[in-house]
């Protein structure tokens, strides 16, 4: 788990999952945010391997700005996630499309992921 800045708002329980093709948002979480919903989009595409043994239907999808780092070094993206109504453990989920935008190389062994800063590597690790 990683806790990210996602808009304008630090998230504390936010997974960072290789294995998943998708960044999800959870349709509380935006409420929580105070996101308007006039920026999201409708879609309504089913997809499979978020519920165990059941696809799901997204709402819509959202594009919004992801920080890591800290004040000194950080780095700032526009990620896509789709959003979903049905509960989830964590704020957010961010899969394979995270990892390749911001070039991110995960270290399983020592909870830790590094990715390319302005100011050098930086280095991030498990809120847990």
């Amino acid at each position: 788990m990683v806790d990210p800045i996602i808009s304008t708002k630090q998230l504390t329980k936010v997974l960072m999952d290789g294995g998943s093709n998708l960044n999800i948002m959870y349709v509380e979480m935006l409420d929580a945010m105070g996101i308007d919903r006039s920026h999201v989009r409708l879609i309504g595409a089913p997809f499979h391997g978020i519920v165990l043994g059941k696809q799901a239907i997204q709402l819509e999808w959202i594009n919004l700005p992801i920080t890591f780092g800290d004040l000194t070094n950080y780095r700032m993206e526009t990620l896509t996630f789709k959003v979903v109504g049905f509960h989830g453990t964590y704020h957010a989920i961010l899969g394979s499309p995270c990892y390749a935008k911001f070039m991110v190389v995960p270290n399983y062994t020592y909870l830790k992921l590094k990715m390319l800063g302005p100011c050098g590597v930086i280095t991030i690790g498990t809120s847990f």
